[in-house]
Protein backbone atom coordinates (compact mmCIF):
# COMPACT_ATOMS: atom_id res chain seq x y z
CA UNK A 1 0.00 0.00 0.00
CA UNK A 2 1.49 3.40 -0.91
CA UNK A 3 2.47 5.74 1.90
CA UNK A 4 -0.05 8.56 1.45
CA UNK A 5 0.90 11.85 3.07
CA UNK A 6 -1.14 12.77 6.11
CA UNK A 7 -1.74 16.53 6.40
CA UNK A 8 -2.64 16.43 10.10
CA UNK A 9 -2.79 14.13 13.11
CA UNK A 10 -5.36 14.30 15.91
CA UNK A 11 -5.21 13.06 19.50
CA UNK A 12 -8.67 13.52 21.01
CA UNK A 13 -9.94 13.24 24.54
CA UNK A 14 -13.54 11.99 24.48
CA UNK A 15 -15.46 13.44 27.44
CA UNK A 16 -15.77 17.14 26.73
CA UNK A 17 -14.55 17.73 23.18
CA UNK A 18 -16.33 14.76 21.53
CA UNK A 19 -18.97 13.46 23.93
CA UNK A 20 -21.12 15.87 25.90
CA UNK A 21 -20.23 15.83 29.61
CA UNK A 22 -23.97 16.14 30.26
CA UNK A 23 -25.45 13.40 28.04
CA UNK A 24 -22.19 11.32 27.82
CA UNK A 25 -22.97 10.82 24.12
CA UNK A 26 -21.98 12.53 20.86
CA UNK A 27 -24.74 15.12 21.03
CA UNK A 28 -23.53 17.28 18.11
CA UNK A 29 -24.07 15.45 14.78
CA UNK A 30 -21.43 17.45 12.90
CA UNK A 31 -18.74 15.83 15.07
CA UNK A 32 -19.47 12.41 13.53
CA UNK A 33 -19.61 13.81 9.99
CA UNK A 34 -16.37 15.76 10.36
CA UNK A 35 -14.47 12.85 11.91
CA UNK A 36 -15.46 10.73 8.91
CA UNK A 37 -14.32 13.41 6.45
CA UNK A 38 -10.99 13.80 8.24
CA UNK A 39 -10.46 10.04 8.42
CA UNK A 40 -11.15 9.83 4.68
CA UNK A 41 -8.36 12.39 4.13
CA UNK A 42 -5.87 10.00 5.79
CA UNK A 43 -5.75 12.02 9.02
CA UNK A 44 -4.63 9.69 11.84
CA UNK A 45 -7.19 10.03 14.64
CA UNK A 46 -6.72 8.57 18.12
CA UNK A 47 -9.27 8.73 20.92
CA UNK A 48 -7.20 8.90 24.11
CA UNK A 49 -9.46 8.68 27.10
CA UNK A 50 -9.99 7.44 30.60
CA UNK A 51 -13.22 5.85 29.37
CA UNK A 52 -13.60 2.11 28.92
CA UNK A 53 -13.41 0.26 25.63
CA UNK A 54 -17.11 -0.61 25.99
CA UNK A 55 -18.03 3.06 26.31
CA UNK A 56 -16.00 4.04 23.23
CA UNK A 57 -17.47 1.12 21.27
CA UNK A 58 -21.06 2.09 22.09
CA UNK A 59 -20.93 5.90 22.21
CA UNK A 60 -18.21 6.79 19.68
CA UNK A 61 -17.43 3.92 17.31
CA UNK A 62 -21.03 2.78 16.78
CA UNK A 63 -22.25 6.16 15.43
CA UNK A 64 -19.12 6.48 13.28
CA UNK A 65 -19.65 3.02 11.78
CA UNK A 66 -23.35 3.73 11.24
CA UNK A 67 -22.47 6.93 9.38
CA UNK A 68 -19.92 5.11 7.20
CA UNK A 69 -16.26 5.03 8.12
CA UNK A 70 -14.03 4.96 5.01
CA UNK A 71 -11.76 2.10 4.03
CA UNK A 72 -8.07 2.51 4.74
CA UNK A 73 -8.56 4.90 7.63
CA UNK A 74 -6.02 5.31 10.46
CA UNK A 75 -8.05 5.35 13.67
CA UNK A 76 -7.16 4.04 17.11
CA UNK A 77 -8.55 3.90 20.62
CA UNK A 78 -6.50 4.12 23.80
CA UNK A 79 -8.74 3.71 26.83
CA UNK A 80 -8.29 3.83 30.59
CA UNK A 81 -5.42 6.30 29.98
CA UNK A 82 -3.24 3.71 28.28
CA UNK A 83 -4.22 0.43 29.95
CA UNK A 84 -6.47 -0.73 27.08
CA UNK A 85 -6.06 -0.24 23.32
CA UNK A 86 -7.47 -1.34 19.98
CA UNK A 87 -7.63 -0.41 16.28
CA UNK A 88 -10.80 0.96 14.70
CA UNK A 89 -11.95 0.00 11.20
CA UNK A 90 -15.11 0.43 9.09
CA UNK A 91 -16.30 -2.79 10.76
CA UNK A 92 -15.93 -1.32 14.24
CA UNK A 93 -13.61 -2.00 17.15
CA UNK A 94 -10.75 -4.42 16.57
CA UNK A 95 -9.02 -6.72 19.04
CA UNK A 96 -8.85 -5.21 22.51
CA UNK A 97 -5.54 -5.53 24.37
CA UNK A 98 -5.37 -5.06 28.16
CA UNK A 99 -2.27 -4.29 30.21
CA UNK A 100 -2.94 -6.58 33.17
CA UNK A 101 0.15 -5.27 35.00
CA UNK A 102 -1.71 -2.08 36.01
CA UNK A 103 -4.97 -3.72 37.08
CA UNK A 104 -6.28 -3.81 40.66
CA UNK A 105 -6.76 -6.97 42.74
CA UNK A 106 -10.35 -8.17 42.58
CA UNK A 107 -10.72 -7.77 46.35
CA UNK A 108 -10.12 -4.00 46.06
CA UNK A 109 -12.51 -3.70 43.11
CA UNK A 110 -15.22 -5.54 45.02
CA UNK A 111 -14.81 -3.42 48.14
CA UNK A 112 -15.02 -0.13 46.24
CA UNK A 113 -18.10 -1.41 44.41
CA UNK A 114 -19.67 -2.29 47.78
CA UNK A 115 -18.78 1.17 49.13
CA UNK A 116 -20.68 2.82 46.29
CA UNK A 117 -23.69 0.53 46.73
CA UNK A 118 -23.94 1.08 50.47
CA UNK A 119 -23.11 4.79 50.84
CA UNK A 120 -23.04 6.67 47.53
CA UNK A 121 -25.53 5.09 45.13
CA UNK A 122 -27.79 8.15 45.34
CA UNK A 123 -25.19 10.32 43.57
CA UNK A 124 -22.80 8.00 41.68
CA UNK A 125 -22.39 4.57 40.12
CA UNK A 126 -19.59 2.03 39.82
CA UNK A 127 -18.40 1.65 36.22
CA UNK A 128 -18.49 -2.10 35.61
CA UNK A 129 -16.99 -1.75 32.11
CA UNK A 130 -13.48 -0.79 33.25
CA UNK A 131 -10.90 -3.55 32.78
CA UNK A 132 -7.84 -2.15 34.59
CA UNK A 133 -8.65 1.00 36.54
CA UNK A 134 -11.52 1.63 38.95
CA UNK A 135 -13.97 4.41 38.06
CA UNK A 136 -16.95 5.76 39.94
CA UNK A 137 -19.06 8.26 38.03
CA UNK A 138 -21.77 10.86 38.61
CA UNK A 139 -25.27 9.59 37.90
CA UNK A 140 -26.78 11.35 34.90
CA UNK A 141 -29.95 12.13 36.88
CA UNK A 142 -27.96 13.97 39.56
CA UNK A 143 -26.93 17.59 39.14
CA UNK A 144 -23.27 18.59 39.21
CA UNK A 145 -23.40 20.50 42.50
CA UNK A 146 -24.95 17.55 44.35
CA UNK A 147 -22.39 15.14 42.95
CA UNK A 148 -19.40 17.38 43.68
CA UNK A 149 -20.62 17.82 47.26
CA UNK A 150 -20.59 14.03 47.75
CA UNK A 151 -17.38 13.31 45.87
CA UNK A 152 -14.83 14.25 48.59
CA UNK A 153 -16.37 11.81 51.09
CA UNK A 154 -16.21 9.03 48.51
CA UNK A 155 -12.59 9.89 47.71
CA UNK A 156 -11.61 9.67 51.37
CA UNK A 157 -13.33 6.32 51.80
CA UNK A 158 -11.85 4.90 48.61
CA UNK A 159 -8.36 6.09 49.60
CA UNK A 160 -8.75 4.26 52.90
CA UNK A 161 -9.77 1.04 51.15
CA UNK A 162 -6.78 1.02 48.81
CA UNK A 163 -4.39 1.87 51.65
CA UNK A 164 -5.88 -0.81 53.91
CA UNK A 165 -5.14 -3.44 51.25
CA UNK A 166 -1.47 -2.47 51.38
CA UNK A 167 -1.34 -0.79 47.97
CA UNK A 168 0.62 2.45 47.94
CA UNK A 169 -1.77 5.24 46.99
CA UNK A 170 -1.85 9.02 46.54
CA UNK A 171 -4.79 11.41 46.80
CA UNK A 172 -4.18 15.15 46.39
CA UNK A 173 -1.22 15.93 48.69
CA UNK A 174 -1.58 12.77 50.79
CA UNK A 175 0.38 9.56 50.25
CA UNK A 176 0.22 6.15 51.88
CA UNK A 177 3.23 4.09 50.64
CA UNK A 178 3.17 0.32 50.38
CA UNK A 179 5.50 -1.99 52.33
CA UNK A 180 8.34 -1.19 49.92
CA UNK A 181 7.84 2.56 50.25
CA UNK A 182 6.32 2.83 46.77
CA UNK A 183 3.15 4.67 45.74
CA UNK A 184 2.02 2.92 42.52
CA UNK A 185 -1.62 4.07 42.55
CA UNK A 186 -3.53 7.36 42.77
CA UNK A 187 -7.01 8.82 42.98
CA UNK A 188 -7.74 11.21 40.10
CA UNK A 189 -11.01 13.13 40.60
CA UNK A 190 -12.67 14.86 37.62
CA UNK A 191 -15.84 16.95 37.38
CA UNK A 192 -17.93 13.82 36.71
CA UNK A 193 -15.95 10.93 38.21
CA UNK A 194 -13.12 9.61 40.33
CA UNK A 195 -10.61 7.28 38.72
CA UNK A 196 -8.42 5.03 40.86
CA UNK A 197 -5.49 4.04 38.69
CA UNK A 198 -1.84 3.18 38.25
CA UNK A 199 0.45 6.21 38.33
CA UNK A 200 1.99 4.96 35.08
CA UNK A 201 -1.25 5.69 33.23
CA UNK A 202 -1.82 9.12 31.74
CA UNK A 203 -2.47 10.93 28.48
CA UNK A 204 1.23 11.06 27.44
CA UNK A 205 1.34 7.26 27.80
CA UNK A 206 -1.70 7.03 25.54
CA UNK A 207 -0.18 9.44 23.01
CA UNK A 208 2.99 7.38 22.78
CA UNK A 209 1.01 4.19 22.19
CA UNK A 210 -1.10 5.85 19.47
CA UNK A 211 1.93 7.20 17.59
CA UNK A 212 3.55 3.77 17.65
CA UNK A 213 0.42 2.27 16.14
CA UNK A 214 0.12 4.90 13.41
CA UNK A 215 3.80 4.53 12.50
CA UNK A 216 3.13 0.90 11.57
CA UNK A 217 0.83 1.97 8.71
CA UNK A 218 2.88 4.80 7.18
CA UNK A 219 4.69 8.03 7.83
CA UNK A 220 3.43 10.36 10.53
CA UNK A 221 2.34 13.93 9.82
CA UNK A 222 4.45 16.80 11.11
CA UNK A 223 1.40 18.80 12.24
CA UNK A 224 -0.58 17.52 15.23
CA UNK A 225 -3.39 18.86 17.37
CA UNK A 226 -4.48 17.47 20.72
CA UNK A 227 -7.87 18.36 22.18
CA UNK A 228 -9.10 18.00 25.73
CA UNK A 229 -11.01 19.51 28.63
CA UNK A 230 -8.73 18.80 31.61
CA UNK A 231 -5.22 19.83 32.60
CA UNK A 232 -3.96 16.26 32.18
CA UNK A 233 -4.93 16.40 28.49
CA UNK A 234 -2.02 18.77 27.91
CA UNK A 235 0.22 15.72 28.38
CA UNK A 236 -0.73 14.57 24.88
CA UNK A 237 0.73 17.75 23.41
CA UNK A 238 3.69 17.56 25.81
CA UNK A 239 4.61 14.20 24.31
CA UNK A 240 4.21 15.43 20.73
CA UNK A 241 6.27 18.54 21.43
CA UNK A 242 9.06 16.52 23.06
CA UNK A 243 9.09 14.26 20.00
CA UNK A 244 9.68 17.27 17.74
CA UNK A 245 6.29 17.67 16.08
CA UNK A 246 4.52 20.92 15.17
CA UNK A 247 1.83 20.77 17.85
CA UNK A 248 -0.83 22.92 19.45
CA UNK A 249 -3.26 21.95 22.17
CA UNK A 250 -6.94 22.88 22.07
CA UNK A 251 -8.36 23.48 25.55
CA UNK A 252 -12.15 23.21 25.51
CA UNK A 253 -12.52 24.09 29.19
CA UNK A 254 -10.06 26.97 29.65
CA UNK A 255 -11.88 28.29 32.73
CA UNK A 256 -10.00 25.66 34.75
CA UNK A 257 -6.78 27.49 33.89
CA UNK A 258 -4.71 27.58 30.72
CA UNK A 259 -1.32 26.01 31.34
CA UNK A 260 1.94 27.70 30.33
CA UNK A 261 3.45 25.58 27.59
CA UNK A 262 6.21 26.00 24.94
CA UNK A 263 3.65 25.34 22.17
CA UNK A 264 0.46 27.22 21.26
CA UNK A 265 -2.65 26.64 23.35
CA UNK A 266 -5.88 27.30 21.44
CA UNK A 267 -9.32 28.16 22.81
CA UNK A 268 -12.42 28.27 20.63
CA UNK A 269 -13.67 31.74 21.57
CA UNK A 270 -16.53 31.49 24.05
CA UNK A 271 -17.34 27.91 23.04
CA UNK A 272 -16.59 25.09 25.48
CA UNK A 273 -16.89 21.31 25.73
CA UNK A 274 -18.33 19.51 22.68
CA UNK A 275 -19.47 22.79 21.14
CA UNK A 276 -15.80 23.82 21.03
CA UNK A 277 -14.79 20.35 19.82
CA UNK A 278 -17.29 20.58 16.97
CA UNK A 279 -16.02 24.04 15.97
CA UNK A 280 -12.42 22.80 15.99
CA UNK A 281 -13.18 19.83 13.74
CA UNK A 282 -15.21 22.04 11.42
CA UNK A 283 -12.25 24.43 11.12
CA UNK A 284 -9.95 21.65 9.91
CA UNK A 285 -12.52 20.20 7.52
CA UNK A 286 -12.76 23.63 5.90
CA UNK A 287 -9.01 24.26 6.03
CA UNK A 288 -8.33 20.96 4.26
CA UNK A 289 -11.18 21.66 1.80
CA UNK A 290 -12.91 18.39 2.59
CA UNK A 291 -16.41 19.76 2.19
Amino acid sequence: MPDIHSPLGLLLDVDGPIASPVTRTIATPSIVNDLILLAGANVPIAFITGRSADFIRDEVIAPLVAAGLPDGLRMYGVCEKGAVWFPISPDGMGEVVIDASVAFPQTVIDEVRQLVAERFSDTMFFDTTKRAMISVEQRTDVDSATYLAAQPAFNEAAFAIVARHGLGVRYADREQPDADGSVPFRLDPTIISTDIESVTLDKDHGARRALEFFAESGSLPEVWRSVGDSRSDYLMADHLHAAGYDVAHVDVRPADGILDRPYPVIVMGEQIHDEAGAAFLDYWVEKLTLR
